[in-house]
């Protein structure tokens, strides 16, 4: 589905990714793992078309995408659900979601997707009519979920979901994830409680100094002494 070669990416001078190599296949979750300023909101912008890579490629179910614009990228099966939700707050529930459908191919199919995130999100159900800046942080992040999904996209691109989170939102987070994938999205899954990431995804990957130094199963990252060090506390 998703190959990254070579990806490397740079603000100016400073690099911040350095030959990134990654593979997602279909129906799977995909964790990326590291330490603070790794590099892995830029990893994920920069296969969004968020961020332009400076070398390298991204190749999605077969068509390079590495120099598109981010809603070109989109067009090719891949959202994302950013760091920090960036919903739009003076807007209502409803009308952010319906951006997400923006794609005339998503627009085609917005009233079953609709359903879906519904489904998925009844609290957004009762909150329709509100507007988004008053819901609480957990569910805004649902929001940004949701409205990713509007998109219809094959790949699901999640950076740090459960940010400044409670516990129990944490949990529905994740068991958001598996659901999704349930459904048939695969996902990149960039998230700082590694444990959490681990539970997920089926493999990882961890990225350090813009660097991948380590991929495997989730099994065999949990108990990577280097892993543990440098994202575990242990």
């Amino acid at each position: 589905m998703l190959e990254v070669r070579g990806l490397r990416a740079q603000y100016g001078e400073a690099v911040a990714l350095r030959g990134v190599d990654l593979d997602v296949r279909d129906g799977e979750v995909v964790s990326i793992v590291g330490p603070n300023g790794a590099g892995k909101s830029t990893l994920v912008n920069t296969i969004a078309g968020l961020q332009r890579a400076s070398e390298g490629r991204i190749v999605m179910d077969g068509h390079d995408v590495t120099r598109l614009p981010s809603h070109r990228v989109c067009g090719h099966g891949l959202a994302i659900v950013p760091e920090g939700r960036r919903i739009f707050p003076g807007m209502t529930v409803q009308d952010n979601l319906d951006l997400g459908a923006y794609r005339s191919e998503a627009r085609d199919g917005h009233a079953a997707s609709l359903a879906r995130v519904l489904d998925l999100f009844p609290r957004l159900r009762e909150r329709a009519g509100q507007r988004a800046g008053t819901l609480s942080g957990g569910e805004q992040q649902m929001l940004a979920i949701g409205r990713a999904l509007m998109a219809q996209p094959r790949l699901l691109l999640m950076d740090e979901p459960s940010l400044g989170l409670a516990p129990v939102v944490v949990d529905e987070v994740f068991d958001v994830i598996r659901a999704i994938q349930s459904a048939g999205v695969s996902v990149l899954l960039v998230e700082q409680n590694a444990q959490r990431a681990f539970e997920v995804a089926g493999r990882g990957y961890l990225l350090a100094e813009g660097r991948i130094v380590q991929a495997g199963t989730s099994e065999e990252l949990a108990a990577n002494p280097e892993i543990r060090r440098l994202v575990l506390g242990v």
